[in-house]
């Protein structure tokens, strides 16, 4: 009869135990599960020709402007130098009126940067708009100086001003040859190669900046009034000490559940998304791995 009690003691025994590992397991339950993205890029050819250069590498970081391809320019280059041999010659035939209007013509161009150039400090507050508008009407001064000398030889100085456009859409279209990466960031994926045909708007790779990611996860609609953008709150990973994350975006919209995810409520249908901003300067969050956010203050 006494192997009864001592049974009868380990079993209440592991009963609690198992009440306790419960009690732990639902405390420690994150509030949402989800997976790490980051934000990609993929940048694309903006002119047609040859593949000259493309200084891309997967896994390679790249700083923000350095070129990373450069389409060939020749033919663009001949075009353009003919054009301006035309355009000299035009000049040449009304060696006064030509010179005048050209002379005009370059100041115009100088003019027109730094009006663009003072648009954007405007914009940033940086200067204020009187100057910009001081160099408006040195634009239109300009402009009608230009007009009335056309209006003394209209062929030649419209031929003139047709040749000068054509060079500075020329002159656009070389400098768009030259690709220059638009993000400090990792390239993830090389489209291209080269001494390949490209063309306008085919992709040449992708770059993600993976020092900041985000884990997208999903929120039941009673979890969502306990979260607010701005807010601190804990992220997990597989294998990973913990690490501070802010939410950045709350979806204003309920969706399915993905089939993925699993939500703290596990009957619940309809979900939330919400993304979190993680600090990644170790490199260790990876883009598809999955991850858990916990709040740090919860709603009672």
């Amino acid at each position: 009869m006494r192997p009864v009690p001592f049974l009868a003691t380990i079993s209440f025994s592991l009963f609690l135990c198992f009440l306790l590992l419960a009690g732990c397991q639902r405390n420690d339950k994150s509030d949402g599960y989800g997976n790490f993205e980051s934000t990609e890029i993929i940048v694309s050819s903006e002119a047609n020709g040859k593949l000259e250069l493309l200084d891309v590498e997967e896994g390679r970081r790249m700083a923000a402007g350095s070129v990373a391809a450069v389409v060939d320019t020749t033919q663009l280059h001949y075009t353009r130098n003919q054009l301006q041999a035309e355009r000299e010659s035009l000049v040449a035939k009304q060696p006064s009126l030509g010179a005048r209007i050209g002379v005009l013509l370059e100041e115009r161009r100088n003019i027109k940067r730094d009006y663009e150039r003072y648009r954007r400090l405007v914009n940033e507050g940086a200067v204020p708009s009187k100057q910009l508008e001081d160099i408006e009407n040195r634009l239109s001064v300009i402009d009608k100086q230009i007009g009335s000398l056309e209006t003394e030889n209209p062929g030649i100085a419209g031929e003139i001003s047709a040749k000068e456009a054509r060079i500075a859409q020329l002159e656009d279209q070389i400098s768009k040859s030259v690709v220059r990466n638009p993000v400090d960031g990792v390239v993830l994926t090389r489209y291209a190669e080269r001494g390949e045909l490209t063309s306008y708007g085919k992709p040449l790779y992708k770059i993600a900046d993976l020092q900041t990611m985000f884990l997208r996860v999903y929120l039941s609609g009673a979890q969502v009034p306990q979260v607010r953008i701005g807010e601190e709150v804990e992220v997990l990973t597989d294998g990973s000490k913990s690490r501070k994350g802010i939410i950045t975006w709350i979806s204003a919209k309920a969706e399915f559940t993905p089939k993925i995810i699993q939500t703290r409520e596990d009957r619940v249908n309809m979900v939330y998304a919400v993304k979190v901003q993680v600090n990644n300067q170790d490199g260790r969050l990876k883009i598809g791995m999955p991850g858990e956010m916990r709040l740090l203050k919860r709603g009672s």
